[in-house]
């Protein structure tokens, strides 16, 4: 309980220490930094997500299609 106190004392004391530099013109422009390069990590991730889903998907149309085509093959009679 005394950690979760001394935790939430830290968060309040971050939080007034931020609100009160974010009101000076080199604490805007800190924090206007911080926020894009903090968007720029987060479209990072995403791309990074949404090219990693594709891949993902491709091979498994590629298993799917060598399924498909392996099930035909197994089904058709032989030709004589």
């Amino acid at each position: 309980m005394k950690n979760f106190i001394w935790f939430v004392v830290g968060v309040g004391v971050g939080l007034v220490v931020s609100r009160e530099a974010s009101k000076t013109r080199q604490g805007k422009q800190f924090f206007s930094d911080l926020d894009t390069k903090a968007r720029e990590f987060g479209e990072a991730i995403s791309e990074g997500y949404r090219k990693r889903e594709a891949e993902l998907r491709d091979a498994i149309g590629d298993v799917a299609d060598v399924a498909t085509d392996s099930g035909d093959a197994i089904g058709k009679p032989a030709k004589p």
